[in-house]
C-alpha cells in the first residue's frame, strides 16, 4: 500500500505559495540581533521577520525563564494583539504538548496571541494527524522550532509502564508510548522521569521522519528539539 505522506506530498515551494495566498504576511516592528540579546527590561520581546531556528529556540528558552522567575511580560496579550492577528497568523515557534491541564503553554513561555502554534495530546504523541499540523505549522506558517515536550510525572507514561486493559481508545495512548519505554530500561535515576524523557526522545525521532520536517531541518530553516517540564519549578529541560 502506497504511503499516503509520499504519495500526495506536495513541494515546500507549493506550500509555501498555499499559505501567503490563505495566510497573507504580517509586519514586525522590530528585530533582534543574533541570540536575540537586545530585549529591553520590562518590554514585550517582539519576534523579528528575519527569524532563525536558533533564535526562534532562544526566545521560546527566555520567556521560560521570565516564568520560572516570577518575571513574566505576557507580551502579546492585548486586545489589540488579538484583532492583529485575527486574519492572519504567523506563530515563530510550534508546539507538540501533553495535554495535562498543568502544562499551559503559552503561560510557561510567556507568549501571547499568535506566538505558538500548539499541538496537544495526552503523551504528547507523533500520529499522522499530529505530523500533518506540524507540518502545516513549520511548512505553511512559517514556525522555526518545533518542540515536543514532556512532563514531570506524566499520567500517560505511568499508564505505559503499569499496563493493564484500559477503557475506550486509552489503550491506544499506551500502545503508541511503549516502544519508547524500552529505550529507558537499566537507566540510573527516576524510572517515571526516564520513561517520559525516553518517550519525548522517541517522539522526536518520529516527527522528523516526514519527508516535509526533514527537508525543512536539512535546509536550516526549522530545529525540532525535545523539552521537559518540572511541575515542580516551572522549568523546561532542553533534551537534545
Amino acid at each position: 500500500m502506497p504511503n499516503p505522506i509520499r504519495s500526495n506530498q506536495i513541494s515546500r515551494r507549493n506550500l509555501l505559495k498555499f499559505g501567503a495566498a490563505a495566510l497573507g504576511t504580517s509586519a514586525v516592528a522590530a528585530t533582534l540581533s543574533p541570540g536575540c540579546s537586545n530585549i529591553r527590561a520590562n518590554q514585550p520581546p517582539e519576534i523579528p521577520d528575519n527569524l532563525s531556528p536558533d533564535d526562534a529556540l532562544t526566545l521560546l528558552m527566555e520567556g521560560n525563564q521570565r516564568f520560572v522567575s516570577e518575571t513574566r511580560l505576557n507580551p502579546h496579550q492585548t486586545f489589540v494583539r488579538l484583532t492583529e492577528v485575527a486574519e492572519h497568523q504567523t506563530p515563530f515557534a510550534s508546539r507538540l504538548s501533553c495535554a495535562d491541564s498543568r502544562v499551559p503553554v503559552e503561560i510557561v513561555f510567556d507568549r501571547g496571541f499568535g506566538d505558538l502554534f500548539v499541538v496537544r495530546q495526552a503523551g504528547n504523541l507523533v500520529t499522522p494527524e499530529e505530523t500533518g499540523s506540524l507540518e502545516f505549522g513549520t511548512a505553511v506558517l512559517g514556525s522555526q522550532v518545533v518542540m515536543v515536550l514532556g512532563h514531570e510525572r506524566c499520567g500517560a507514561v505511568t499508564a505505559a509502564i503499569k499496563g493493564g486493559e484500559f477503557p475506550g481508545q486509552i489503550g491506544s495512548l499506551v500502545a503508541a508510548i511503549a516502544p519508547a519505554l524500552a529505550t529507558s530500561q537499566g537507566q540510573n535515576g527516576d524510572a517515571l522521569e526516564n520513561a517520559v524523557k525516553a518517550n519525548v526522545y522517541w517522539q522526536v525521532k518520529q516527527l522528523k521522519k516526514s519527508p516535509v520536517i526533514s527537508e525543512l531541518i536539512t535546509d536550516g530553516k526549522l530545529k525540532v528539539v525535545g523539552g521537559y517540564y518540572d511541575l515542580d519549578t516551572g522549568e523546561v529541560e532542553l533534551l537534545n
